[in-house]
């Protein structure tokens, strides 16, 4: 697999900065910068990515697709060397995200990123790209959209009056710690700001570079402010390559957790997410290596495919398992009164029927058996925000 290539660009409701050439100059460090495509990617499998389509948004009203005009032009697309990834400054004026949901352990959440290079063809996160005008498929993970000022604005909205602290989530939409955080190191800035202001948080990942935070992570543990998950969707690494392509091998993803474990950091694993017919017979086999692992706590999703997701799943079972793909397609609709996601409260995550039944059976006996239905709140009495020593602040008191 040929290393990614980067490059920084602008979008309609973006602006340019400064910040934009630190980001091209950290790039450059590992790969020389290539300007960003002016058109939306092809719908074709490449080299080294997940989606093996590129749907366009739902939002857009028009659309194109290939067509061969007889010079043998799609073949030359389909030769063309591994997409490069592009980065695009985001502009937003906040970064907490806040939710109501039932179905959540948390009630906001920050992402310094938006779109994902470790290309999970199931993440359900890809459909949440079309809000930019970006296709859910290659585009979410080659087009990738990051917030240089992430740190700044979340102590500003952390200052607020009458703020609560509550855990934050670290991971709940795109992995924090992507390839691209070697570079930018915005969740370490993220953290930083909370270990700052004594505010509680829990990190999702399937990579073990959250270990180059471990210095920080094991401060926050030692007053009760972190858990850490790590995802493992499977233990056989040609479907984790063929699933998630650039993410943490899983064995990468087991070390982490030790590693954390040894550290004093309270680490757990989600088995997730459970795609019927594919993966679901390891279930416990992932929360027995967990708990060899070190890890305290596990849980499970099950697969939910939620709008271009359905038929971009379908294409790439289509691609890599042809042989079962009508199997597992039919399984999921068992688990989703007939479809192929359910959003309701309640069900979305663990679907329904005797098949979702038997699998959240299994988990239970699975995670009592290994020790992993562990459950500590994390603290909030540490929360305090300190003296704020900014220059206009200071120049107030004066006044």
């Amino acid at each position: 697999m040929q290393p990614a290539s980067f490059g920084v660009s602008t979008h309609a409701g973006f602006a340019a900065s400064p910040v934009d050439q630190a980001a091209v100059a950290a790039m450059a460090a590992s790969g020389a910068p290539e300007p960003a495509p002016k058109t939306r990617l092809p719908p074709m499998a490449r080299r080294g990515r997940g989606a093996t389509t590129n749907p366009k948004p739902r939002f857009d009203t028009l659309a194109s697709e290939p067509f061969d005009d007889g010079w043998s032009t799609l073949q030359d697309i389909a030769d063309l060397p591994p997409l490069p990834t592009t980065l695009t400054r985001d502009a937003s004026k906040s970064v907490i995200s806040w939710n109501t949901s039932p179905d959540l352990g948390f009630d906001r959440a920050v992402n310094p990123y938006r779109g994902c290079e470790h290309g999970c063809v199931y993440c359900y996160a890809r459909p949440t790209h079309a809000y930019l005008g970006y296709s859910p498929g290659l585009d979410f993970e080659t087009r990738l959209v990051f917030k240089p000022d992430v740190a700044a604005l979340l102590e500003k909205e952390l200052r607020k009056p009458g703020y609560v602290p509550r855990p934050m989530a670290l991971g709940s939409n795109t992995d924090p710690y992507q390839p691209v955080e070697r570079t930018l190191k915005l969740t370490r800035s993220v953290l930083e700001v909370l270990e700052k202001f004594g505010h509680p948080l829990s990190i999702v990942t399937k990579s073990a570079g959250v270990l180059r935070d471990l210095d920080i992570l094991q401060r926050l543990a030692a007053r009760g402010l972190v858990r850490v998950w790590l995802s493992v969707t499977t233990l056989d690494n040609e479907l984790a390559r063929r699933m998630e392509p650039r993410a943490a091998t899983p064995a990468r993803r087991l070390a982490a957790v030790t590693a954390l474990a040894q550290a004093g950091i309270p680490a757990g694993v989600l088995a997730a997410p459970m795609i019927p017919g594919l993966n679901d017979a390891e279930l416990e086999k992932i929360l027995a290596a967990a708990a060899r692992a070190g890890a305290r706590h596990a849980g499970y999703v099950l697969l939910r495919l939620p709008h271009e997701l359905r038929q971009m799943f379908e294409a790439w079972l289509q691609t890599h398992y042809p042989d079962r793909a009508k199997h597992v397609l039919a399984l999921i609709r068992e688990t989703r009164a007939g479809a192929l996601n359910d959003a309701r409260f309640h069900e979305r995550f663990a679907g329904e029927g005797p098949y979702a039944n038997l699998l959240s059976q299994r988990f239970e006996r699975a995670a009592r058996q290994h020790g992993l239905a562990e459950r500590t709140e994390l603290e909030t009495r540490h929360f305090a925000a300190p003296r704020d020593t900014s220059e206009t602040t200071q120049q107030l008191v004066l006044l």
